[in-house]
């Protein structure tokens, strides 16, 4: 896994977990990012955005799909 951010990759991806539990406790969760890696294994909604457009809406995303 990649770096993201200022945090190790075990740490990023603990709080993806973290976040991916309070999701499911039915709190809406929105991350902005650019790590491939995470967006790809968490194949959760993907909203691509550019110049403030709509680009891609896929309820189950991944970059890899870009």
């Amino acid at each position: 896994m990649n770096q993201h951010g200022n945090l190790d990759p075990e740490t990023a991806w603990d709080i993806m977990t973290l976040l991916n539990d309070i999701n499911m406790r039915g709190t809406t969760v929105v991350v902005a990012t650019h790590a491939k890696d995470i967006v790809d294994r968490m194949r959760k909604r993907v909203i691509h955005i550019e110049k403030g457009d709509i680009i891609r809406d896929d309820k189950k995303g991944g970059y890899d799909e870009i």
